[in-house]
């Protein structure tokens, strides 16, 4: 079996339907054919560099708020940034975009973020979008388990 690899969800989850999103995420990497990869749930006002540089991917779940991130992830990833940069590039993740419109600053937002960590998005982007509808928590746990999957055998 191979090494124990950490997969790290970061979700905002001010709401119950947030929640179920991150739940579903967290339930899919969890998947009992998985068990190689521990996954850990960490609120992003809670999460510290030493989250981050413990993780071998990660994944993000944030609301769209005002066309953009949330003001928890973007504290977030000012607080990483800097002590994280050198250490975590090539960092594979995922992101997960509640959105009540459609998603695009939120996902311009993130991806230029990204791509000054140097950070991978190793699984297309996920924007559930519009009313919230219950499809959307099987999409986030097909994802949790798609990416602990692929962790777990070195795809990413």
């Amino acid at each position: 079996m191979p090494a124990n690899k950490t997969l790290l969800l970061i979700a905002h989850t001010p709401s119950p339907n947030l929640q179920k999103l991150a739940d579903a995420a967290l339930r899919g990497a969890q998947q009992p054919d998985i068990e190689a990869v521990s996954t850990r749930l960490v609120p992003p006002l809670q999460a510290t560099p030493d989250d981050v540089l413990s993780a071998d991917a990660i994944i993000l779940l944030t609301p769209e708020n005002l066309g953009y991130m949330s003001g928890a992830m973007k504290d977030f990833f000012d607080r990483i940034y800097y002590p994280c940069l050198e250490e975590k590039q090539g960092l594979p993740c995922a992101i997960i975009i509640r959105a009540g419109h459609d998603g695009t600053g939120t996902k311009r937002a993130l991806e230029s973020i990204l791509t000054g960590l140097k950070w991978r998005i190793a699984q297309e982007i996920l924007t559930c979008m519009g009313d919230f509808q219950e499809d959307f928590t099987v999409q986030c746990e097909e994802l949790g388990t798609c990416v602990a999957a692929s962790l777990e055998t070195g795809i990413i």
